[in-house]
């Protein structure tokens, strides 16, 4: 999203709940501008590509691992595109998973399933199922636009020698397959270091954690694992990240419906 159309839109917001006074009122709109900082900070990368493995780890310890490579593109005026490729192992070669995040509405996903030469488009009510075998579910491998919760800052707390805010959102989307989520987020770079889900019953789902960050182009943070934990099944999932590459020229027309079929 080009970054003084996102900027302006998330600055309505907060004047209209008065978040920058230099004490926030309430815990909501404390939330809400701790939010609005952290999008800021990761607005104007344009686009990226990176490497990433998946490793699938079940309750006795087995593990299988996939190889994927993820292109991004911002969107001005909206959420972000984003683009999966299964490289390997053979049974998912070839696989490409087709992303439009959205603010507001609901997001739209594609698969293209190379066994059948088809592209399936994912239903916007079942979001909340495992993404590729994984414990990441669809919704959460979309981009986290501002507008897709309501916030609450919940405290401060430090986490392995990190200071962090603490804040709760809950997800906008009916269909959501979270009631709410816990973050930490890092009080010096405003960029997340765990998250807890808690499912449709509000028990305790599952734990994201996030390791090894990067800073690239003097400014945006990544990590360099991204691990899932589901508390409920005992199976986890590692995203080990590499390979970054940013504002490498990729345009609208590398993220349609035709480029996914022919995605390599």
């Amino acid at each position: 999203m080009n970054i003084k159309t996102k900027f302006a839109s998330l600055l309505l917001i907060a004047l209209q709940l008065n978040t920058f006074n230099a004490v926030a009122e309430t815990a909501e709109e404390k939330g809400l501008a701790i939010a609005i900082e952290a999008d800021r900070r990761d607005t104007g990368f344009i686009d990226s590509t990176a490497k990433m493995t998946m490793e699938l780890h079940n309750k006795q310890g087995d593990t299988s691992t996939r190889h994927i490579r993820i292109k991004t593109l911002e969107v001005e005026g909206d959420g972000d595109k984003s683009m999966s490729i299964f490289e390997q192992p053979a049974d998912v070669k070839g696989t490409a998973f087709l992303t439009f995040s959205h603010a507001i509405k609901s997001d739209e996903q594609w698969m293209f399933l190379p066994s059948i030469k088809r592209v399936k488009r994912i239903n916007s009510k079942n979001k909340s199922g495992p993404f590729m075998g994984s414990e990441f579910a669809f919704e959460d491998i979309a981009s986290e636009e501002v507008e897709k919760y309501t916030y609450k800052y919940l405290r401060d707390e430090n986490l392995n020698g990190i200071d962090c805010f603490v804040i709760e959102r809950i997800p906008t989307y009916k269909h959501s397959g979270y009631t709410r989520q816990i973050g930490w987020i890092n009080k010096a770079e405003y960029r997340p270091e765990k998250i807890i889900f808690y499912d449709r019953k509000n028990s305790l789902l599952k734990t994201l954690t996030f390791s090894g960050y990067k800073k690239y182009l003097d400014q945006f943070w990544r990590a360099d694992q991204l691990s899932m934990e589901n508390h409920q099944t005992e199976k986890s999932t590692l995203l080990k990240w590499s390979d970054y590459k940013f504002r490498t020229g990729l345009k609208d027309k590398d993220f349609s419906r035709n480029s996914l079929k022919r995605a390599k």
